[in-house]
């Protein structure tokens, strides 16, 4: 059975930076698609970045350029380093794998994400 673990949540001043990890275990995560996903306040959960098997990524227009999605399989571990924060970055950050082959497909719809850690809170303040 997969376990996810985030860390690396905080509170940050607004400009500054901080890098989320995913630690996974019971599961091998290299060639599989995965993605972080927050929840702000009073806000629906939604997408912010996406890499599949091969390395490529995809971002939310919101952090786009201000945050990078990157794995390392030799440690089985997903992050997220978000630079630039802004207070409405403030949210409960998950990370999530998709165990279907076909990454591409529904790639931000979370009902196709598979398993889903706690999640780690971020805080940006103005």
């Amino acid at each position: 059975q997969v376990q996810l673990v985030e860390s690396g949540g905080g509170s940050v001043q607004a400009g500054g930076s901080l890098r989320l990890s995913c630690a996974a275990s019971g599961y091998i995560l290299s060639e599989r698609c995965m993605g972080w996903f927050r929840q702000g306040p009073g806000k629906e959960r939604e997408g912010v970045a996406i890499i599949d098997g091969d390395g490529d990524t995809a971002y939310a227009n919101s952090v786009k350029g201000r945050f990078t999605i990157s794995r390392d399989n030799a440690m089985n571990t997903l992050y997220l380093q978000m630079d630039s924060l802004k207070p409405e970055d403030t949210a409960m950050y998950h990370c999530a794998v998709k165990y279907s082959d076909y990454c591409r497909v529904g790639l931000w719809e979370q009902k196709f994400y598979n398993a889903w850690g706690q999640g780690t809170q971020v805080t940006v303040s103005s």
